[in-house]
């Protein structure tokens, strides 16, 4: 892959995650405005259906009441005045005088005339209004004789009834007189009322409507009153997590937003002053630590010097030191030597924590490398080598000494011989720039690592055991063997063989400064793909 692929590849990258993010923030307003709506819809809807409801009943009711009364005044007035058993022009007569009433509904009268028929008349209209139009039950109840006692004082009684006939709502009526007689029924359209009542719920539909619209303008700027400050705080908070200690908020206002602001400038503020204190703390320990290290040197010069005289005087048969006191010029040497690499190693970290350590890149043989580490140290025949001539890298020559000097004396040390080394390659990633990585295993056959030590088996200092907190090394090796495979851009594990004894592995690129180069390419694509979005 090329590196122009692999930058269109973070542009694609970034600009997806700026799209799920504006999408992750509409829908948190989505959310803020479907709530909204559905609180105003569910408020509209009843308050319209409330409205709908009383307005119905009370136009229903007041038309009907005034139906009914005139109904019934018009069958005590007309009907009332005709003879027992009336003849059919008459009943026809008066059903088209109770018609032409202030109500203007339609009469049907029933009785029988003198020879004992059952005539009818109706004052037309409506395709003719019949008896068979009257439904049954209203029927019996009109014609059912009521038993009279002291709280129903009449026989018959006024009965209505709503019927819908092809979409329109009527109201049928009838009774029949007292002491019988005539019996009455009437039918009233009540299309007039129906239009008002449809007329009424399109406006409250459209009433309800505007309320929705309303709202979610309405949530929409709360939405964005509320979220802005939000999504200022939560910018804030990425540059503050990005190490941008001066980032401060804009405060405005007294509400809750506004304090969580002074919040956050308060707890940032105290974050810098902390941070910037404990930075001014550290550059100051490490720079006592690279005085102290530093100033020791001289003296540490002469002391070697001197110890290396008296350590020639031991060695030379018949010399003049004191038998008694040969013990303690061996203590005094050993510990010289000891002092020595202490301050070595602790310069050394003192480079790596200031930024300031380098590489001296060279390409070299792994295996003739760790050939001469060994050789050097006279360890040859304790080593096992594990390693084809031909495999190349370039890396810095003496850190990756100090590395494999560190990781085999310390097998040679706590772990148990014989210590084999071996070496692989491994392929690297299509688009790898690096070629590749090399894979250096240095193993032990000792007791192997506590479970509970190996997380900390490359801190600075680190005892495995209190009780012997006094050992020939500065307790610096491991760290600064991973400080040095960390500046090659590499890595060191440690864990337990299944076999048995400990095995530390080291993996470092082939190919160190392409390694670098490809990084700092990928980090400017990265930053150009997200100033694109």
């Amino acid at each position: 892959m090329t590196q122009e692929h692999q930058g269109g590849g973070r542009g694609w990258s970034a600009a997806r995650k700026g799209v799920w993010s504006r999408l992750r923030f509409t829908s948190l307003r989505l959310r803020l405005v479907v709530v909204f709506g559905l609180v105003a819809l569910t408020a509209a809807v009843s308050a319209s259906g409330i409205a709908y409801w009383l307005n119905r009943e009370s136009v229903l009711t007041r038309t009907q009441d005034a139906v009914l009364r005139a109904f019934e005044q018009e069958m005590q007035n007309r009907a009332g005045a005709l003879p027992e058993h009336p003849t059919q022009d008459e009943l026809q007569r008066t059903a088209g005088q109770m018609a032409n009433s202030s109500q203007r509904f339609t009469v049907l009268l029933v009785a029988e005339n003198p020879e004992g028929q059952t005539v009818y008349g109706s004052s037309g209209g409506l395709n003719g209004f019949s008896l068979g139009d009257v439904p049954e039950s209203l029927r019996e109840a009109v014609t059912e004789r009521q038993k009279v006692t002291s709280n129903n004082k009449y026989p018959h009684h006024l009965y209505w009834q709503r019927i819908v006939e092809d979409d329109t709502p009527y109201l049928v009526a009838g009774t029949e007189l007292i002491g019988g007689g005539t019996t009455g029924y009437m039918l009233k359209s009540l299309e007039p009322e129906a239009k008002d009542l449809s007329s009424l719920a399109w406006s409250l539909g459209i009433a309800t409507g505007l309320a929705l619209i309303g709202s979610a303008l309405l949530a929409h700027a709360a939405a964005t009153t509320v979220l802005k400050p939000v999504q200022r705080l939560g910018t804030a908070a990425r540059r503050l997590g990005e190490g941008k200690l001066d980032t401060r908020l804009r405060v405005s206002g007294t509400d809750e937003l506004a304090d969580l602001s002074r919040t956050f400038n308060k707890a940032a503020e105290a974050l810098e002053k902390r941070v910037a204190d404990m930075a001014a703390r550290d550059e100051a320990s490490r720079r006592f630590v690279a005085d102290m290290s530093h100033e020791l040197r001289t003296p540490l010069t002469a002391i070697t010097a001197v110890t290396e005289v008296l350590e020639e005087e031991l060695e030379f048969e018949g010399g003049g030191i004191d038998p008694m006191i040969q013990p303690a010029v061996r203590l005094v040497v050993s510990e010289t030597r000891r002092l020595n690499d202490l301050v070595e190693n602790l310069m050394e970290v003192t480079r790596f924590d200031a930024g300031t350590a380098r590489l001296v890149l060279d390409d070299v043989d792994v295996a003739d490398q760790i050939t001469a580490c060994i050789d050097a140290r006279a360890w040859l025949d304790a080593v096992e080598l594990d390693a084809a001539r031909g495999i190349h890298a370039r890396i810095d020559p003496r850190r990756l000494d100090v590395i494999l000097a560190n990781l085999i004396g310390n097998a040679l040390k706590h772990g148990g011989s014989p210590v084999r080394v071996a070496v692989r390659e491994e392929p690297g990633d299509v688009g790898d720039a690096s070629g590749g990585s090399v894979v250096i295993q240095v193993r032990d056959h000792g007791p192997g690592i506590p479970e509970e030590v190996l997380p900390h088996v490359f801190d600075r200092f680190y005892k495995a055991s209190a009780s012997r907190p006094r050992s020939e090394g500065s307790g610096l090796g491991l760290s600064i063997a991973l400080e040095n495979a960390h500046i090659h851009g590499g890595e060191i594990t440690a864990a337990n063989s299944d076999e048995g004894g400990a095995v530390f592995t080291l993996r470092l690129p082939r190919d160190v400064s392409a390694a670098e180069h490809g990084e700092k390419a990928g980090e400017a694509g990265d930053e150009g793909a997200e100033g694109d979005v």
